[in-house]
């Protein structure tokens, strides 16, 4: 698939426009994910970005959407043809999904949403339309950009447009559970579970694929503890925390209070709100040049930090 040339898309011009080149400024989708980051500073203007899926193509698995898109539709359009992404099934928008950089629940089967951007359009603080990577990997050189807007806030370009990776829903997905098992063993002796979820006394397990391939995978589970089918996962607790994948073997290090893991991926849903993570030295010199460099004068979503919680 070859891309038109920006300037010949009316909508992502318009949107270049709006954002513009001056004054503080943020894109406002459906706020599910709003003070991610920090609070956004008061005189900030707020613009939406465009909406609608561009282009789907099934046969090679990448669907072109526009940032303002509602995952929830995006979702139903992939669904039509038997395939989905890595978006998070949680409500708001394309954009604000990949500006936080939440993965889903089953980020082990579908893929961690960092690596399911191919091709990134947004504006830049000066208010240009930039276009980085491609719709396949192999055509992709230099820095890869689609990867460092994933999770960035906004703090370094208003997302505007994406191209992404999409997957077949598979023809089986069964949950099973377990208690007094060895979480971590049980991620290690299956091939691709979807998810592996622990309570810190439970284990969930999450197969999909072909109705052999999970029956097989099952059996495999089995050796490492007494699992039943179940009708779905845990209840999350409210707040997500982002930990190291091997933080989660010291949970009680951290003052989560009830949580849910999700183990090999790092996410950790807690009662507790996440604290602010100090950053190193080295950590925080990295995304202060960054930030300068993508945004000098700090005008896209001030307020907010990556990292800051």
């Amino acid at each position: 698939m070859k891309a038109p040339p920006l300037t010949d898309d009316k909508v992502l011009v318009q949107f270049a426009e709006d954002v513009g080149s001056s004054g503080p400024v943020a894109v406002e989708g459906m706020r599910t994910r709003w003070n991610v980051g920090g609070t956004l500073r008061d005189d900030t203007r707020l613009v939406v970005a465009p909406r609608g899926v561009v282009e789907f193509q099934p046969h090679e698995m990448i669907v072109v959407v526009r940032a303002g898109t509602l995952v929830a539709d995006l979702a139903d359009a992939l669904a039509e043809k038997g395939q989905r992404c890595a978006l998070p099934d949680r409500g708001g928008t394309v954009g604000g999904a990949l500006a936080v950089g939440e993965n889903d629940l089953a980020a082990l089967g579908k893929g961690t949403l960092r690596s399911s951007v191919l091709e990134v359009r947004y504006v830049s603080a000066e208010g240009k339309l930039v276009r980085a990577g491609g719709p396949t990997v192999k055509n992709v050189t230099g820095f890869d950009l689609p990867r460092l807007i994933v999770g960035s806030l906004g703090t370094i370009g208003c997302i505007a447009e994406v191209i992404l990776r999409t997957n077949p829903v598979p023809s089986v997905a069964q949950w099973y559970v377990a208690k007094n098992t060895d979480a971590f063993e049980a991620r290690d002796v299956l091939l691709r579970p979807s998810a592996v979820l622990w309570d810190g006394s439970s284990t969930w397990v999450l197969l999909e694929g072909h109705s052999k391939d999970v029956q097989n995978q099952a059996a495999t589970l089995s050796r490492v503890g007494r699992f039943e089918e179940t009708d779905s996962g845990p209840d999350l607790p409210k707040h997500r925390w982002s930990l190291a994948p091997s933080d989660l073997r010291t949970m009680s290090h951290f003052d989560t209070g009830n949580f849910v893991a999700s183990i090999g991926v790092g996410t950790v849903y807690g009662d507790k709100p996440q604290p602010p993570r100090e950053l190193s030295a080295a950590v925080l010199s990295v995304t202060q040049r960054i930030k300068e460099n993508f945004d000098p004068i700090g005008r896209l979503n001030p307020g907010r930090m990556v990292g800051g919680l």
